[in-house]
């Protein structure tokens, strides 16, 4: 009658400290759920639909060139083509298929040196480094203007890259011709988070002249739309670390039932014994 007391309690006492690791280990939904906010909790059907509930200012961002960054520089003009002297770089560019090949776009592009300057046939170093596209767009315009009948000038960042590490679906280096491209944006190219992933404490890791800089995001809480981090810049190292309870659901959860069949068949031999 003892061996069979103890046997239930020692069951009793095995089932408790399954059930407190398992719960343990659990991830709620608020760990989940992108851009929470205090209505994150509300009711099922309580949330109006026809109205808007919040409204953020967006980061007014616009990419500033820098040196070793390579520019696109597209001229059109009234000016017949022997006489302009831009098309020859411009002409290369299209015989190489630079759109079906993006390694032939970046060797005919234009490469800003150390100093911030790009070079010119003919014209020589024009600074662009510190402008916007826009900005650098209008400025190579009016240096054009000297050489070119009714010039049309259209510049584009070729090399626009960043990196994704760490708890998302696909890493890697990933690179774009849009020059805007926000974090929620660039964690969708990478094919999203894993169910490990801590969202709260993504780490970005940028570069800002010799320094590398070192700040951390929370992609659960929604005020991060008003952020001035929330578009990523040229590049950036996006690190996604796991969570917590990441070495319990990937490797305890899995021998979970080895585990009981296994106590459940020494406490069997206990018994007998």
């Amino acid at each position: 009658m003892i061996v069979e007391d103890a046997f239930v309690r020692n069951t009793i006492i095995l089932l408790i400290l399954i059930f407190a690791t398992a719960t343990t280990g659990c991830v709620t939904n608020k760990k989940f759920q992108y851009l929470q906010w205090q209505d994150v909790n509300a009711k099922e059907g309580t949330l109006p639909k026809d109205s808007i509930l919040r409204t953020y200012n967006l980061d007014d961002f616009e990419y500033k060139l820098q040196p070793e960054d390579i520019i696109s520089v597209q001229f059109f003009s009234l000016t017949p083509q022997e006489f302009d002297f831009f098309s020859l770089k411009q002409n290369q560019s299209a015989n190489n298929n630079q759109f079906l090949n993006p390694t032939a776009s970046l060797i005919n592009g234009y490469l800003i040196d150390e100093s911030g300057f790009v070079v010119f046939p003919v014209v020589g170093k024009v600074e662009v480094a510190g402008l916007t596209i826009f900005e650098a767009q209008n400025h190579i315009k009016k240096m054009a203007d000297q050489y070119l009948e009714s010039p049309v000038v259209e510049v584009r960042l070729l090399n626009f890259r960043f990196t994704i590490l760490g708890e998302v679906r696909s890493e890697g280096v990933y690179s774009s011709l849009n020059n805007r491209i926000h974090i929620l944006e660039a964690i969708g190219l990478s094919g999203g988070f894993t169910d490990f992933a801590d969202k709260a404490n993504v780490k970005i890791i940028r570069q800002n002249g010799d320094q590398a800089q070192v700040y951390y995001l929370d992609l659960l809480n929604e005020e991060l739309l008003g952020s001035n981090k929330y578009y990523v810049n040229q590049l950036d190292v996006i690190v996604v670390p796991p969570l917590k309870q990441r070495p319990f659901q990937q490797y305890f959860s899995r021998n979970l039932a080895t585990i009981v069949s296994s106590l459940s068949l020494l406490l069997i031999v206990i018994r007998l014994l």
